[in-house]
């Protein structure tokens, strides 16, 4: 492939290991890499203009003309904390979920999760920009993601964590990222890419003095990117995408 790789990521604190790894390490002299949020960089990897990118699982994860690349992931293995329904009251006394839709993955789980985990019909809405947190009913609930769950979970008398009712519900990890292309790269790129990611995850303290600042201090960020997220694409996510796929597929129609 000719020129330099462009590659979109994900602009969230969960992502400043790989983003660390990969301008410190030498692929950085081969990619343009580009931050975004989760549903940019999916539209970005999908449409071409990005060659490849980390991309919210549901994005892709039924599609043949884009591959899994990488040994690393945006993962949990317990509560991942950045990803929950809030609320005010119990999930049985929920009626409404307001959805996040800056991530794909999300809102296909929570569906996944309403539907087969709590066996409950709620009422859809999108939560979309200028809509506000504050109006959110009693009788409602509103899916959040990334970084401003940090600041928002102490607003809600209840935090349900959807990585933790994932592996409740199926026994598997959950996948919610993963850095995929419909290019071919060469081994040697691969190999390059996977030891700037691992570079990352080895310095998770300098990533986040990296990343700059965020709604958290340092030594709560560097405990969620050690005890929250998991990096590796292991066996067990690697089943887990497989049955996420299998649950997906009526809400990806």
């Amino acid at each position: 492939m000719p020129g330099r790789i462009k590659v979109s990521a994900v602009s969230y604190l969960n992502t400043a290991p790989f983003v660390y790894g990969l301008k410190r390490c030498d692929i950085k002299d081969a990619i343009d890499l580009v931050l975004d949020y989760p549903a940019e960089c999916a539209r970005k990897t999908l449409s071409g203009e990005s060659h490849m990118g980390l991309v919210p699982l549901a994005s892709i994860v039924n599609r043949k003309d884009f591959n899994i690349i990488t040994d690393y992931c945006i993962g949990a293995n317990d509560k991942v904390r950045t990803v929950a329904l809030l609320s005010n009251v119990g999930i049985d006394e929920i009626d409404t979920i307001y959805l996040d839709y800056q991530s794909l993955t999300s809102v296909t789980l929570i569906k996944i999760l309403a539907k087969h985990h709590w066996k409950r019909d709620f009422v859809w809405k999108p939560f979309g920009p200028g809509s506000n947190y504050q109006q959110i009913h009693p009788s409602e609930g509103v899916v959040a993601i990334g970084d401003k769950v940090f600041e928002l979970e102490s607003h809600f008398k209840m935090s349900y964590d959807l990585a933790e009712h994932w592996i409740s519900f199926t026994g598997f990890p959950m996948v919610f990222a993963v850095w995929t292309t419909r290019e071919q790269f060469n081994h040697t790129f691969i190999d390059n890419f996977n030891k700037a990611l691992q570079y990352g995850i080895d310095r998770i303290p300098e990533a986040v003095d990296f990343h700059g600042p965020s709604i958290v201090d340092k030594d709560e960020a560097v405990g969620y990117l050690t005890n929250n997220i998991s990096f590796e694409l292991d066996k067990r996510k690697r089943e887990s995408i497989h049955a996420f796929g299998d649950l997906a597929k009526e809400f990806l129609i």
